[in-house]
């Protein structure tokens, strides 16, 4: 009973150590960012441009050929804030998770030094993504003022949705960061999974367009509500859906545990595998 009480306690401590290690992860993160723009011209531009010609595609096609649009609003501009909106907090969960999932098999050098605290990897890759993303959004709040002339006062709610956000992509970061150790096919299978998870998020089509009989399916993902709450922050003005975000705060809770959980039981089987 003590030597299973003790493995337990072993499993969770460097969680619990993770707050002492604030210098390491941040000293981390900002390499993971430089890590991503050295050498190239443009630099963290890529950042915002990339998501911006997928906008551009995507209005094409979406609102100027299949005529979709977000409420009451014909003008391309609005479909495109709203796009943008959705595509901002996806881009840094997708890139957080393909980042994650060969993390580990990267840094071979340090899985092999015991006293190295592994866990902090996809933390790094997480946050990395979280900053790309903040940028991201300081530009749609601009592009919010100068298109519609206003900023609602709910932008100040963003770090309620942006903290279970971070939960959840640090829990499956930490799984799939591990299962990359083991299944090198997780790198591929990611991109296909989230490819499909995201056509399943309504990110670049509205809530309104999905058929009845498929509304439960999109309302059980857990990313909708995350989605139509940075949406209705952003751009509508309109209290938080709070049983949504619960929804999801939940979902976050559970991956958090799993994912960390996983990787700490895993972890010493690191070495021997990579």
């Amino acid at each position: 009973m003590i030597s299973a009480q003790t493995a337990r306690r072993a499993v969770w401590r460097p969680l619990w150590q993770l707050p002492g290690r604030a210098d390491l992860i941040l000293s981390l993160t900002r390499r993971e960012l430089a890590a991503r723009y050295r050498g190239s011209i443009l630099g963290i531009v890529w950042a915002l441009l990339t998501p911006m010609v997928m906008i551009t595609i995507f209005t094409f096609i979406f609102s100027g050929i299949f005529k979709a649009k977000f409420g009451a609003s014909n003008s391309r501009w609005d479909y495109a804030l709203y796009l943008f909106c959705g595509l901002l907090p996806w881009n840094a969960f997708q890139e957080s998770l393909q980042l994650s999932s060969s993390t580990i098999v990267s840094h071979a050098n340090l899985v092999k030094r015991v006293i190295f605290p592994l866990e902090t990897l996809p933390i790094s890759v997480c946050l990395a993504a979280i900053t790309n993303q903040l940028f991201g959004t300081v530009v749609l709040i601009g592009a919010v003022i100068v298109l519609r002339r206003e900023v609602h006062a709910t932008v100040a709610l963003l770090p309620i949705i942006i903290v279970p956000q971070l939960v959840a992509t640090l829990g499956i970061a930490w799984l799939v960061s591990s299962l990359g150790v083991f299944v090198r096919d997780i790198v591929q299978g990611m991109g296909l999974v989230l490819m499909a998870w995201m056509y399943l998020t309504p990110i670049i089509y509205p809530e309104s367009l999905v058929p009845p009989n498929y509304r439960t399916a999109i309302n059980l993902n857990p990313f909708t509500p995350l989605v139509r709450n940075y949406r209705r922050v952003l751009l509508e003005g309109v209290p938080l859906d709070w049983v949504g975000l619960g929804y999801f705060a939940g979902f976050a809770v559970v991956c958090f545990l799993v994912g960390y959980w996983w990787f700490a039981r895993t972890r010493k089987n690191f070495a021997d595998v990579i």
